[in-house]
């Protein structure tokens, strides 16, 4: 391969690029890479990223797909432009690096261990489970709006509440006529709401113990907001972390078409939290 044609396949691209990227390009046709190390990953990193520390690269090229574009990131940009010149030097089709990397990042933000998902699929479920699991966890979040709201005497944070109580249901609406699309019958569709229970909401938080972690940002417009924020954040982590761990097709594209909800989900949050702000000043 020439200079010029490593050149044109590795690029360096900043956040805001970045975040315009992710919200244009549909789930499953890109990759996020992070090449730090699971401390640091776990303390915080890009909804979805694939860990693959710098010194376990090259073992690992095989987990990684050549032909879709991928985004390197590290903490500050070193590691990431070794990393994506490594990619490009094994034929990989277009390789950007994140100039500043996660401490130039502004844009939401993921944490928890790379293994967190785990704990929620063995990676041969399929549709009908994964919707079934997704909306067992709208649910909760419904039910930790609803706990947080009942508590709430501010006028302006039980309205929010209720709109977001509205949204979740919209959204388990919508989880519904997808299980049609993958072939659920009404039976199993009632079956499942009538005997969920769920103590976890969107990104597998435990809803008692977040509650009570969280009891101090609660009591305002933009603590609801931010934590609401935090959350989808973490549910679109998590549902990009299990289709990267799916076996099954359709199984990936039931989490990828949730995963791209939870990205409309975020956006919807930031337009209240600018409106809330406009009408402060």
């Amino acid at each position: 391969m020439t200079s010029s044609e490593q050149a044109s396949r590795l690029e360096v691209m900043f956040p805001d690029d970045a975040a315009e990227f992710i919200s244009q390009h549909a789930e499953g046709t890109y990759t996020l890479l992070d090449v730090r190390q699971p401390p640091e990953y776990e303390e915080e990193h890009l909804p979805g990223a694939k860990l693959v520390p710098l010194p376990e690269l090259v073992d690992s090229l095989e987990g990684l797909e050549a032909e879709k574009p991928i985004i390197v990131y590290c903490a500050v940009g070193g590691r990431s432009r070794m990393a994506a010149q490594l990619l490009v030097n094994q034929d990989f089709k277009k390789v950007f690096y994140l100039e500043g990397g996660m401490q130039a990042w502004e844009g939401p933000a993921a944490e928890g261990p790379r293994e967190f998902h785990l704990q929620f699929v063995r990676g041969d479920e399929t549709p009908e489970e994964i919707i079934e699991l997704s909306y067992g966890m709208e649910m909760g979040l419904k039910t930790f709006h609803e706990t947080v709201r009942s508590k709430a005497t501010d006028p302006e944070l039980v309205e929010l509440l209720g709109h977001l109580i509205r949204a979740e249901e919209s959204h388990m609406r919508r989880l519904l006529e997808v299980s049609t699309k993958w072939g659920m019958d009404p039976d199993e569709i009632g079956a499942f709401k009538e005997n969920l229970e769920s103590a976890v909401m969107e990104g597998g938080i435990d809803i008692e113990e977040f509650l009570a972690k969280n009891d101090s940002f609660l009591q305002t417009v933009t603590g609801v907001i931010d934590v609401a924020m935090m959350v989808e954040t973490q549910a679109l982590d998590l549902y990009l972390r299990m289709a990267a761990e799916s076996s099954n097709f359709a199984t990936k594209e039931v989490l990828f078409h949730i995963a791209e909800e939870e990205k409309g989900h975020l956006t919807a949050l930031g337009r209240v939290l600018e409106q809330h702000f406009a009408k402060s000043t």
